[in-house]
C-alpha cells in the first residue's frame, strides 16, 4: 500500500513521504522508492548509526529523521548527519518532545551542511494538559518568524527550563508519551 500511496501523492508534490513503512520493515523502502520521484524520508525509530547505515547502503533514503531523545542525543545524532551527509541525504530531526529536545535538535542542524528541516511540536494536539513552552523561562527563544527560529544563545543549549512550573504542576501533568488508541481499542499511531 505504500507503493500504491507514494504514487498517488505524488500529484500533489509533497516535500517527502514520511515513514511509509512500519518501523523494522526498513528493508522496503527501495520498492516505495522505486514508485516515486517524492523523496522518502525515515529514521525516527532508529536508534543508533549501526540502525542508520542500511538505509545509507541501499540509496532508498533521502532524508533521515534521528530523534534527539532516543537516538543517542547530539553527539549520535550529529554522527548520524555525518553519515547522511556522505551519502547525499537530507536530516531532518525527529522532535516531539519538548523544548530541552528541541533545543538540542536545533544546535545539530546549526552544524549540519545537510539540514533541511526541523520538526517540533509546539502548539500541536498532543500536548493535551500544557504547551511545552509553559516550563522554558524565556518561551520567546523559540519565537518562529517565517518558519524559521534562531538558534538559542544562551548558556547550555540556550533554554533555560523554569523548574518552579515542573514542581508546581508534578501532580497534574502525565509526564509520559500519550498511548493513541482507535474507537475498537487498538494502539494507533501519534
Amino acid at each position: 500500500m505504500a507503493k500504491r500511496l507514494a504514487t498517488a501523492l505524488e500529484p500533489h508534490d509533497p516535500f517527502f513521504v514520511e515513514e511509509p513503512v512500519r518501523p523494522g520493515q526498513e528493508d522496503a523502502l527501495p520498492g516505495v522508492a522505486a514508485h516515486t520521484d517524492t523523496p522518502i524520508a525515515t529514521g525516527e525509530r532508529l536508534y543508533s548509526r549501526w540502525d542508520f547505515a542500511p538505509l545509507f547502503a541501499d540509496g532508498a533514503v533521502d532524508v533521515v529523521q534521528p530523534d534527539l531523545s532516543h537516538a543517542g542525543g547530539i553527539s549520535e545524532v550529529k554522527r548520524i548527519a555525518a553519515m547522511a551527509e556522505a551519502h547525499d541525504v537530507a536530516l531532518a530531526p525527529h522532535c516531539p518532545l519538548g523544548p530541552v529536545a528541541l533545543a538540542s535538535c536545533l544546535q545539530v542542524d546549526a552544524v549540519a551542511a545537510n539540514a533541511l528541516v526541523q520538526e517540533q511540536s509546539l502548539n500541536i494536539h498532543y500536548n493535551e494538559t500544557a504547551d511545552l513552552l509553559d516550563y522554558v523561562e524565556d518561551p520567546s527563544v523559540f519565537d518562529y518568524a517565517d518558519g524559521y527560529v534562531d538558534l538559542p544563545e544562551g548558556p547550555g543549549l540556550g533554554v533555560t527550563v523554569d523548574e518552579a512550573v515542573i514542581e508546581a504542576r508534578a501532580g497534574e501533568v502525565d509526564w509520559h508519551n500519550p498511548v493513541w488508541r482507535h474507537d475498537d481499542g487498538s494502539i494507533a499511531e501519534w
